[in-house]
């Protein structure tokens, strides 16, 4: 009786200590998956960098892709001054503070725990030293990648992905819905003063020229293809724009104090596109981005205006 007595204290004891060490390794083993999972790696264009799992606050110096965090459900805790100008964001970046890569001492102040900017920035070295800093080059992507990138910046690919997927199916939708009012081969050109300058824009440089072009299927002009696609935008004087002129011209209004005077001369009067009341104007500060908040809005806008001039 005895030495069953002892032999179950043994076995007692032996579970006991079997159990505690087990316990402790799991404690051991769950603190490292909740401290692993605070952070990850993210495969960026200088090479692997580590950065928060979950981010949520995020300093965006790159003007562009602001709209793009608002769509996963991020809201910048602060912005470049240009997205506070975007209509198509409805107020959600009004309590963003407003910084440049040069507000160092405002951007510590705000403690980010994410900070993305454009990869010709000259203060990537500093900003990294308040947060993890990403970069993106501008030219690298075409709008709906850039969407993907930042998809898998933020730990959201799959969400970034399914709006590609619906935005793709709404484009063929809408493309069908359009070229049955305008044609197969009506050409469109996007231009717009910047100060003193006058731009045409190629195909991927906001402005709308992505959901006209590649969303929706229009055509560019001869020359704007020759001569603006490849370096993505072209600055011109008024009197060559009939050599540019589509079917369609779109023209943007409202920034940067461009005035469109040229609009009162003769040269302009005199081509095809203003004559047949083809003209569509757009709000610049709105337009200029390409994220998906703003090219569901452009191209409610567009489809409309399109579709209501023949």
């Amino acid at each position: 009786m005895k030495k069953w007595k002892k032999l179950s204290l043994l076995t007692f004891t032996a579970l006991f200590v079997i159990g505690v060490i087990t316990a402790c390794r799991s404690e051991a083993t769950s603190t490292q998956s909740d401290s692993s999972s605070k952070t990850r790696i993210y495969h960026s264009e200088n090479g692997d960098m580590k950065v928060p799992a979950n981010p949520k606050r995020v300093a965006v110096l790159a003007a562009s892709y602001a709209g793009n965090f608002l769509k996963l459900g991020i809201t910048p805790i602060a912005v470049d001054e240009y997205p506070k100008n975007n209509q198509f964001y409805e107020g959600k970046l009004d309590k963003a503070e407003v910084v440049t890569s040069d507000s160092l001492e405002k951007l510590l102040k705000l403690d980010p725990d994410l900070i993305v900017t454009f990869s010709n920035d000259k203060n990537i070295k500093k900003l990294s030293e308040i947060a993890p800093t990403v970069v993106f080059t501008y030219e690298k992507y075409n709008y709906l990648e850039q969407h993907i990138e930042i998809g898998k910046l933020v730990g959201k690919e799959k969400e970034a992905r399914a709006w590609v997927d619906q935005w793709k199916e709404k484009s063929k939708i809408e493309s069908e819905k359009v070229k049955k009012v305008i044609g197969k081969e009506a050409t469109a050109m996007v231009m717009e003063k910047f100060g003193k300058d006058m731009y045409i824009y190629g195909t991927n440089w906001g402005r709308g020229t992505e959901v006209i072009y590649q969303a929706l299927g229009l055509k560019l002009p001869k020359k704007v293809q020759q001569d603006v696609v490849g370096p993505g935008y072209k600055a011109i004087s008024a009197e060559v724009i009939p050599e540019y002129a589509g079917d369609y011209i779109f023209v943007g209004e409202g920034a940067n104090n461009a005035e469109n005077s040229f609009m009162k001369t003769d040269v302009w009067k005199g081509i095809p596109a203003v004559q047949k009341n083809r003209v569509i104007r757009f709000d610049s500060k709105s337009f200029w981005f390409n994220d998906p908040i703003s090219v569901e809005k452009q191209m409610e806008i567009i489809v409309k205006e399109l579709t209501k001039r023949n």
